[in-house]
Order: C-alpha cells, then sequence, then structure tokens
C-alpha cells in the first residue's frame, strides 16, 4: 500500500510563505495530478513529498510511515524531472541500470527489470545508445524506464513533458497513462498544463497562491469549480462571469436576463457559464460580436455584453461577422453562481 498523506504542510522562504497548512490524501494507485501556473507551490509541495525540500511544519507520510525526516533513498520514491536527467555518459541500458545497481542487485535481476521496463516504454531497441545519440522524446522516455525499473511505491513527475513538441506530448500523454496503470504505483504529477492534467489524473488537486483551491476528479472541477479561481483557470477557453443582482422579483438580472438563482443567496452574484455551453436563440444576453475565430468544427466568438468580454463557442456552420448582435442563451443546468466577496461558488439551482 502507498497511500500518501500530507498533513497540514507548509513551507516558508524567509518571510514568504510558499505553502500554506496543505492537508491532502492521495490514495494507493491513485494518479494525482497538482495543477497550476507558476509560482502556486506545486513543485515546492513535490519536493517536499520527495524528500528535497524540508516542510516548515507538518508530517508527510507514506504507505503508514511518517517520511518528513527520512533521506529521499528511503522513501520508496522515484522522480522524473522536466530536464530528463539523463546521465550523457551512460548507455540507455546503464541510465536505466543505475538505481538498480545503486541498491545492488543482482545482474540477472537487474537485466529482466531493464529490458522490461524498456520494452514497456518501446525503448529496447536502443539500450546501446548513448543520450546524446537520442531525440527528447527518446531521452524522456529512458527518464520514466528509469523511474519504472526501481518498481517505487510512488513516482514523482515534475513536468515531464514540458519540453516536448505538442505532437510528442500527445503520443507520451497517452503512453504515460497506460503504462503507469499497469504499474500499480502511486503517481503525483505536476503541471502547469491544463489538458494534461485532464486526461491523465483520477484527481485533481488545483493550487493557487500556496493553497489547494479544489481537489476532484476532472469531470468535478470542470463542471463544479469550488471557487472562481478554478472556474477561470480551467478550461480553454475559460468560463465566462458576468455581475448579477437580485430584483424585487426575486430572480437575478444579468445583462437583461431574468434567472431564477440559489435560494437564499445575497443580493449581488457573479454569474457564470462555459463558452460551450451557449447557444444562439432568442431571449439571452444580447451580446455584440467583437472577434471570430473558426477552430474547424468549432468557431470561438469573442463578443462583448454588458460592457465585458464574453466568449461563445458555437457550431462552425453560424456565420457571424463582427459587429453582428446576437443572442446567447445559456443552458439552464450549466450555470454556476458566485459570492463575489468570498469568490466561492454556490449550489447550483436544481
Amino acid at each position: 500500500m502507498a497511500e500518501i498523506q500530507i498533513k497540514g504542510v507548509g513551507k516558508s522562504f524567509g518571510s514568504f510563505t510558499a505553502l500554506h497548512s496543505i492537508d491532502l490524501t492521495i490514495a494507493d494507485q491513485e494518479f494525482m495530478v497538482l495543477l497550476g501556473a507558476s509560482g502556486c507551490g506545486k513543485t515546492t509541495l513535490l519536493r517536499i513529498i520527495a524528500g528535497l525540500e524540508s516542510p516548515t511544519r507538518g508530517e508527510v507520510w507514506i504507505g503508514g510511515k511518517r517520511v518528513d525526516q527520512l533521506p529521499p533513498r528511503d522513501r520508496g520514491i522515484a522522480m522524473v524531472f522536466q530536464n530528463y536527467a539523463v546521465f550523457p555518459h551512460l548507455t540507455v541500458y546503464e541510465n536505466i541500470a543505475f538505481g538498480l545497481r545503486m541498491k545492488k542487485l543482482p545482474q540477472p535481476e537487474v537485466d529482466t527489470r531493464v529490458r522490461r521496463t524498456a520494452e514497456l516504454m518501446h525503448i529496447e531497441q536502443l539500450l546501446k545508445r548513448y543520450s546524446g545519440q537520442l531525440s527528447g522524446g527518446q531521452r524522456q522516455r529512458v527518464a520514466v524506464a528509469r523511474a519504472l525499473a526501481m518498481e517505487p511505491d510512488v513516482i514523482l513527475m515534475d513536468e515531464p513533458l514540458s519540453n516536448l513538441d505538442a505532437l510528442l506530448r500527445l503520443e507520451m500523454r497517452a503512453e504515460l497513462k497506460g503504462v503507469l496503470a499497469n504499474s500499480k504505483t502511486t503517481t503525483i504529477y505536476v503541471t502547469h498544463d491544463q489538458v494534461e492534467a485532464m486526461s491523465l489524473a483520477d484527481r485533481i488537486s488545483v493550487m493557487n497562491g500556496g493553497r489547494i483551491v479544489q481537489a476532484a476528479s476532472p469531470v468535478e472541477v470542470y463542471r463544479n469549480p469550488a471557487a472562481r479561481f478554478v472556474g477561470s483557470f480551467i478550461g480553454n477557453p475559460p468560463m465566462n462571469f458576468l455581475p448579477a443582482e437580485k430584483h424585487g422579483d426575486g430572480r437575478y438580472h444579468v445583462a437583461g436576463l431574468s434567472l431564477a438563482g440559489p435560494p437564499g443567496a445575497a443580493q449581488k452574484l457573479e454569474f457564470a457559464i462555459r463558452p460551450e455551453d451557449l447557444a444562439i436563440a432568442p431571449g439571452g444576453l444580447k451580446a455584440i460580436a467583437r472577434v471570430i475565430e473558426p477552430l474547424g468544427a468549432h468557431t470561438l466568438v469573442t463578443s462583448e455584453v454588458g460592457g465585458a468580454l464574453f466568449r461563445a463557442v458555437l457550431d462552425s456552420d453560424i456565420r457571424i461577422a463582427p459587429g453582428d448582435e446576437l443572442s446567447l442563451v445559456p443552458k439552464p443546468d450549466r450555470i454556476r453562481w458566485f459570492d463575489p466577496e468570498t469568490s466561492s461558488a454556490l449550489k447550483a439551482v436544481p
């Protein structure tokens, strides 16, 4: 069992607090993604779990054992870095075997593990080559194979695909998901790329300002963001937000549209809707088209609603030109509401 428990972990660098009392449990064999913009604390948290940084406060437990005072080699982990960290003076075989030799495993066991993991990562034909003879994608496969060969309880990955081109990232993403599912390890994966996070994760922990804002399944994070930040960070394009005010009829008025809001909510709220949850129909939000971007199957329309930018993803067959007046109707079950003072989500109307 390799359940990971982060209990009240904080980290300060002088007067700067990088992490604010993080509490997080990652189940055995779960694929957890730490997602956030640069500087949000995700890599600091990963390094604390790895033992490369010491927490200022709090505890780290792996497999029911407290490890925050143990050196990295005693934590049962393997790590894959952004810059590959492949030794240039060693062959692919020796790179994969490096950690196994450090553990003084017998040569037949080393050979078995190296060849098995090389086959998993489709690099068995490269075992005699040096890293200088490899492409970036091949070097990253070597780094992952080296980690898997250790048969760790936990694999930690710090933006391992960020140096690859878009097509290779797509290929490696699918490969990683399959390989790590079969390896039955617990995985923590750090990225700022929301597409990576959505496609790989069992759960996503969205981080901002040294805090976990929401930890949930990719679908839950996307459909029901717990805070305004999550809605604005997840999604490309992100959620639209408009001010809403309750009128005498008890309904919320949003740019001329009257909607039923959450029961018992404050006088002023924020209305939110994803761009793909809008359709052109009578009786909607009054919009003026400003920028039209054809995207193949869909068209992204950036419009102006009540003086604010407002985006809609519409069918590519719809003909729209800049300056056209539009009526954009939101899907009722996809509307979300936020408290403008706390930025927290409110319960959706049934």
